[in-house]
């Protein structure tokens, strides 16, 4: 495998593609192509409230079984509308079931009004941060099987109060969070284990990476945690070539690049020629 050089962790190639219900098995096609292909992971949004997307957790565990080695998250989980002890125990069945394949992409919630159409909260900024931090606590009480005691978190959005644990997952799921902001920057540096931002949502594109960096890694010291512990991914276009692609992690670190196809030929080039340029690359630099 290949290191990068800021933080450790071995690189790996993804895709990004969108759960569109029509063609009906489109997606799952296309992850079927990512891991014929080779690639390391394959992610799929979760918008709940959008009627035109099949349904991520039940999609993830559809695309599980049609799939063999590829490992597979959300991209990320909608949390206002995954109760945080529900979701961990969904998460470590599927895990459990695939043989440690699967990782919890989470983000704090966006799209207020079709979360509430649901029957979701509405949060503000600084409350979903809240609730983000507390849902992390619980999940992993719940993946905590060996500790005897039931569960409480007494939250402020979450009250979990005599929850049993388990099941634990097969692996140690990473529980990695969609983060732009400093405050959830910050939380992402305390309590999670990896970091997915997408570029294209970067306003000063790939060299915002180094402030928002920064941020994750003081947090990560202040709470006692090695920076080394949390994980760069970052969502890409298809459009970036190698270069580009290991100078970014070569210069900021990002160990994980998930590229948004819906297309054959570009998962299969980004897994043939891309992926193995960048590692060649990286180990080069």
């Amino acid at each position: 495998m290949t290191d990068t050089t800021a933080y450790g962790h071995d690189l790996l190639f993804g895709t990004f593609v969108t759960p569109a219900n029509r063609p009906v098995q489109h997606a799952v096609e296309q992850a079927v192509v990512a891991d014929r292909a080779g690639l390391d992971l394959v992610t799929f949004q979760d918008h709940p409230y959008v009627a035109k997307f099949h349904d991520t957790s039940t999609l993830l565990a559809y695309v599980a079984a049609r799939t063999e080695r590829v490992r597979l998250a959300a991209n990320v989980t909608s949390l206002p509308l995954r109760p945080p002890a529900v979701l961990a125990r969904a998460v470590a069945t599927l895990d459990q079931l695939t043989g440690g394949r699967i990782e919890l992409g989470l983000g704090a919630g966006a799209f207020w009004d079709g979360i509430v159409a649901m029957g979701g909260p509405r949060r503000t900024p600084g409350e979903s941060i809240e609730a983000l931090e507390e849902a992390i606590e619980i999940i992993r009480g719940i993946w905590d099987a060996e500790n005897g005691a039931v569960l409480s978190v007494r939250g402020k959005h979450y009250d979990v109060h005599g929850a049993k644990r388990g099941p634990a997952p097969a692996h140690p799921v990473g529980i990695w969070v969609g983060a732009y902001k400093p405050r959830i920057l910050r939380m992402t540096g305390r309590v999670a284990d990896g970091w997915l931002p997408s570029l294209s949502y970067l306003e000063g594109g790939a060299s915002d990476l180094a402030d928002m960096n920064r941020r994750i890694d003081d947090a990560a010291v202040g709470a006692g945690r090695d920076p080394r512990d949390i994980r760069r991914l970052l969502n890409i276009g298809p459009d970036l070539s190698a270069e580009q692609l290991a100078d970014i992690a070569l210069s900021y670190g990002t160990s994980g690049f998930i590229v948004a196809s819906d297309d054959t030929a570009t998962t299969e080039r980004f897994a043939a020629e891309i992926a193995p340029a960048v590692r060649e690359l990286v180990d080069r630099g």
